[in-house]
């Protein structure tokens, strides 16, 4: 207990306490005390790895921290239908665990799959999921499209999420294969995204999905999106491609 009041003590928590009312969030303090430890795991394996060029505090706490809470405000993670039981979320390209850290500690009820190309990262992933205890969640080692061909995997999320920086007509490819029928896709974007929207729309059709919604909003100085696509139909067997076609050449 000593250990947890130090730790308290020595971080200023108002911004992240007032993001996290600001999303409707209440925290116990078991959870706030698994934040910074992952801040604390962060910066010290960056010394070594690079995960992530933003590592002072209050910059981790909005950046990152609440950057990836913040899809509460467009997937409602506490009215989850009880008939259902738990959703299955997967975080793709999820690099040094954003979002889905961060929503795993919030909302430890929900499974989740993180998923990443790089093994060091899954290695610095499952060093976390350990040192903070949490469970019913999996790291894993993969590229998306080998990944999005395994039955295992393919069309078993109720929800896929990924603040992957790419195209979104490529990340829909990476992405929608893994969504079932009636689950969604959001992607964390910034800046102006109406053009790119508007140039993903065939291909997020050709995969089964549409786009529901877009949502945007502030935080602090950032200008953020979620794109919401919904899974339709079961996407063809042909997608994703193989290995580097997505990006090298979108769907369009």
């Amino acid at each position: 207990m000593k250990d947890k009041e130090n730790k308290f003590m020595k971080y200023n928590l108002d911004k992240f306490k007032e993001g996290l009312t600001d999303l409707n969030l209440t925290l116990t303090d078991e959870q706030l005390n698994q934040f910074l430890t992952y801040y604390e795991l962060l910066v010290e394996t960056n010394k070594v790895m690079n995960l992530t060029a933003i590592t002072e505090f209050d910059e981790v706490i909005e950046k990152h921290f609440l950057d990836s809470l913040s899809l509460c405000r467009v997937y409602d993670f506490k009215n989850l239908p009880e008939a259902s039981g738990s959703i299955k979320v997967l975080d793709m390209g999820t690099g040094a665990g954003f979002p889905g850290i961060p929503l795993k500690i919030a909302f430890p009820e929900v499974e989740f799959v993180l998923a990443d190309s790089l093994n060091k990262r899954i290695r610095f992933l499952q060093d976390v999921i350990a040192q903070l205890g949490i469970e019913k969640i999996e790291a894993v080692h993969a590229r998306a499209e080998e990944m999005g061909r395994n039955k295992s995997y393919r069309e078993q999320f109720d929800l896929c999420v990924s603040r992957a920086v790419a195209n979104l007509s490529s990340l829909s490819e990476y992405c929608i294969p893994f969504v079932k029928e009636g689950g969604r896709f959001i992607s964390y974007k910034s800046g102006e995204i109406d053009e790119e929207v508007e140039q993903a729309k065939k291909a997020i059709f050709l995969l089964g999905g549409k786009v529901e919604d877009v949502y945007k909003f502030d935080l602090y100085e950032q200008k953020r999106s979620f794109v919401l696509i919904r899974k339709e139909k079961k996407t063809p067997k042909t997608y994703p491609r193989k290995a580097g076609t997505p990006t090298k050449e979108p769907l369009h």
